[in-house]
């Protein structure tokens, strides 16, 4: 088992096959993209010679907001990455700065009630600040520890759950939590 986690560990990550097979997608000039939301209510990426509708990741620590956001199309294909959010023109700037404040909305998770598993998925139970929540994790998508501090969930559809003090959670719910952490 250690030895399969290894070896997937060793796999090349998305980013790193991106910059070896797409090369020119990677933002040398950025004000070549350019960013609208147009009438559709999807953010747009136009480089001067291909234009499809995307949306963001960031790729890097919560700590550099403004650095390294990957506009991905429908199929999880890079488009095109932004180095630093000041290198574009002001309207394409205004244009991914809202959105991303819509991907950035992530859920505070302040107590666990209860994690299950079916075939394939993990089932959570959650306080969050926002409300009550249940969602779903892949068996093989593990809550990881975040460089700014805490843990973070991903769950099935995208949507991000942080648990910003995992000692501070009650005693059930840190012996939930700590049995899916490293």
């Amino acid at each position: 088992m250690k030895q399969s986690l290894y070896a997937e560990a060793l796999k090349p990550t998305v980013y790193s096959v991106s910059i070896a097979l797409e090369p020119r997608r990677f933002v040398q000039k950025p004000d070549r993209i350019t960013l609208e939301r147009r009438a559709d209510g999807q953010l747009w990426a136009t480089d001067g010679c291909d234009e499809r509708a995307v949306w963001v990741r960031r790729c890097f620590p919560w700590s550099k907001p403004t650095q390294y956001i990957s506009l991905r199309d429908h199929r999880e294909n890079e488009f095109a990455l932004i180095r630093e959010l000041n290198e574009l023109d002001a309207g394409s700037r205004d244009a991914l700065e809202r959105a991303l404040t819509e991907a950035g909305f992530v859920m505070q998770v302040t107590r666990i009630l209860g994690i299950g598993e079916e075939v394939e998925i993990r089932n959570w139970k959650v306080h969050t600040r926002q409300g009550r929540r249940t969602f779903q994790t892949r068996l093989e998508d593990w809550p990881r520890n975040v460089p700014g501090g805490g843990i973070l969930i991903r769950d099935v559809a995208g949507d991000l759950y942080h648990v910003e003090d995992p000692h501070g959670l009650d005693k059930k719910s840190r012996e939930l939590l700590w049995a899916f952490v490293d």
